[in-house]
């Protein structure tokens, strides 16, 4: 194992002074160690936005690297074959190696990136290097060695990092948030509230722990538990909304879900589905991948979604007002958006709803009961 410590000495040695990326746990320590140092980090949006950012930066002068999972390659293509491969820009970029070399040993979301990681990589003609868990120093300084010089001769050169190969650090400190935590609700409790009151309505739950609280708290066919496909919640539950406007549809979003494809907002603004609920759980952090922060704090979502057209957007702090908020929804034309400021989560999570539910077999239900007749929300 290479620790984090050499991991972002050796990259600054050789001239590496700025990175980007998106939350990833086995990039947490060089995350938690650069993101101290203002302008070292930025942490992007979404993979594409990382990949631009440090183009910018290496356009600017600076030797520049990116971070990132490979189930998010797929963000990463448009800008890196019409930007970074087409203008030759020099960035190196690290990706970790999730669903490989085992994919049936992680979760389903990443059984098809895991295997075609380097055929991909392959396919578009980029050198790569791979880490194994066992590198050490001399290991890295070779791969190294390697990247750089492609850089040099005008390629997009990729590392590819199995997992336990990059050590932990200390988180880097937060910065103080808007509202304190004893302004915000546990996530568990306003999944739990929002069940009770919408009865049979669909939900469509963001990946990570969202998803998992949703299945602790009530499992009902209705719910779809996304694995993977971060950020496109909203959009999963404006198409479900568009055909089935005879039903309330529930999009139990998360800040950096939310924030990673903003522009989903905007669609749903355009296309104005009235009975769509977007409701989105502001922990200001990247819980699962090791408590990244986002950046809820200086972009407030409810006025986003205002700005984007729907009619009803606002914050609910408090369980009375998430309540009346729901309510509300319910009852008047949307879309509405219900933003929970909530605490990070503490004690254990609950299981992963695709250890009961293979992904073929949820999405059956799901559609079953989507498709079904709807029997209406809860009682007050």
């Amino acid at each position: 194992m290479i620790s984090a410590e050499f991991f972002c000495a050796e990259l600054e040695r050789r001239g590496f002074g700025f990175a980007s990326g998106v939350p990833c746990s086995y990039f947490g320590g060089p995350i938690s160690l650069l993101s101290r140092a203002p302008g070292r980090y930025v942490a992007a949006a979404n993979e594409g936005g990382a990949l631009a950012t440090a183009a910018g930066a290496a356009l600017a002068g600076e030797r520049a690297y990116v971070m990132l999972q490979n189930s998010g390659l797929g963000n990463l293509v448009n800008p890196l074959t019409s930007l970074v491969m087409t203008y030759r820009i020099p960035v190196l970029t690290f990706v970790s190696l999730r669903g490989w070399p085992d994919p049936a040993g992680d979760e389903p979301q990443h059984a098809v990136m895991g295997p075609t990681t380097a055929p991909y990589l392959d396919l578009l003609g980029l050198p790569h290097w791979t880490l194994r868990a066992d590198a050490d120093e001399t290991r890295f300084r070779e791969v190294l060695d390697g990247a750089t010089t492609a850089l040099d001769e005008g390629h997009a050169p990729f590392v590819l990092v199995e997992k336990h190969t990059v050590g932990a650090a200390e988180p880097a400190p937060e910065a103080a948030r808007g509202d304190a935590d004893t302004g915000r609700m546990d996530s568990a409790d306003a999944i739990r509230l929002i069940t009770k009151l919408i009865g049979a309505a669909p939900v469509i739950a963001t990946t990570g722990y969202t998803g998992r609280e949703l299945f602790g708290a009530e499992d009902r066919p209705a719910n779809f538990y996304m694995q993977g496909s971060m950020g496109h919640a909203s959009s999963i539950a404006l198409g479900v909304a568009l055909r089935r406007p005879d039903r309330p549809v529930i999009a139990l979003d998360g800040d950096g879900a939310a924030l990673m494809h903003l522009g989903a907002l905007s669609a749903i603004g355009a296309q104005a589905p009235t009975n769509l609920v977007h409701v989105v759980l502001d922990n200001g952090i990247h819980e699962s991948t090791g408590g990244q922060g986002t950046t809820s704090d200086t972009t407030r979502l409810e006025q986003v979604a205002s700005a984007a057209g729907y009619p009803d957007a606002r914050r609910c702090a408090t369980p009375e007002q998430l309540q009346a908020g729901v309510a509300s929804a319910l009852s008047s034309p949307g879309p509405h958006m219900l933003v929970v400021p909530t605490r990070p989560r503490r004690g254990p999570m609950p299981p992963r709803a695709t250890g009961a539910h293979p992904p073929e077999a949820m999405r059956d239900r799901f559609a079953a009961a989507v498709r079904g007749p709807f029997s209406g929300a809860a009682d007050d």
